[in-house]
């Protein structure tokens, strides 16, 4: 069951994404907001998986609202302005729907909330057992995270570099930066993470792991002291 709200001034769309959403059974509305202070009271309470949000609103408008929550819940604009979809897309938006949309287009951006959620679940499960899948020469690696050693931005991909083996794969390095344990790996340069529990020793500006020296960033040198205890 996703749980969701809708954010918007104007009763009729409220009635018409509820309806639409009445058909939908693994849908439940929580909340009818009718303003972005409305909507900011009920989340600072309460969590739903997403929200449908309409973006000309007096006070406080959708974007300027959606830019003001550190962890929003999976936004579906809905607007008649057109114009604002490129900002939107920029703030992560899910979907945008253009007023009147049809229940086909609705679904359609319900849908994309499902396949973010059944995502970021996988993402969360397979994190839990130190182990994921990476794509790189045409396969999918099994990757111990436990096996890393430090990872190298390579242009538009990015180097595992393992105990047994390196692994160029098409994820970036903030990829990597996101999804990895932050209490076991440190980006030390824009273009280096490492394993902390591989460092062999740390000598100038340079960390050596086992044959391996990595170089520590100007602009990230004193979040790596302040890691290491320096």
């Amino acid at each position: 069951m996703l749980k969701y709200i809708i954010i918007d001034d104007e009763p009729l769309a409220h009635e018409i994404i509820e309806e639409f959403c009445s058909m939908l059974p693994h849908l439940q509305l929580e909340q009818h907001c009718y303003n972005a202070m409305e909507a900011l009271q009920y989340l600072n309470k309460h969590s739903v998986d997403f929200m449908f949000l309409d973006i000309n609103m007096p006070k406080l408008k959708g974007l300027d609202f959606l830019r003001t929550l550190p962890q929003p819940p999976k936004t579906i604009i809905t607007t008649a302005y057109k114009e604002y979809a490129l900002e939107g897309y920029e703030l992560e938006v899910v979907d945008y729907l253009l007023k009147p949309f049809s229940f086909d287009r609705l679904v359609k951006a319900v849908n994309k909330v499902q396949v973010q959620e059944a995502s970021t679940i996988a993402k969360k499960e397979t994190k839990a057992s130190n182990r994921f899948f990476v794509k790189g020469d045409k396969k999918h690696h099994y990757v111990d995270e436990n096996d890393i050693l430090y990872i190298e931005a390579y242009g538009n991909y990015t180097k595992l570099f393992m105990n047994e083996e390196m692994i160029l794969t098409h994820e970036k390095i903030s990829y990597f930066e996101d999804f990895l344990d932050t209490g076991k790996f440190l980006r030390v340069h824009k273009s280096y993470m490492i394993a902390l529990d591989k460092i062999k020793l740390i000598e100038g500006n340079q960390i050596i792991i086992q044959e391996h020296n990595v170089p520590i960033g100007q602009t990230y040198k004193s979040n790596v002291n302040k890691v290491l205890g320096f």
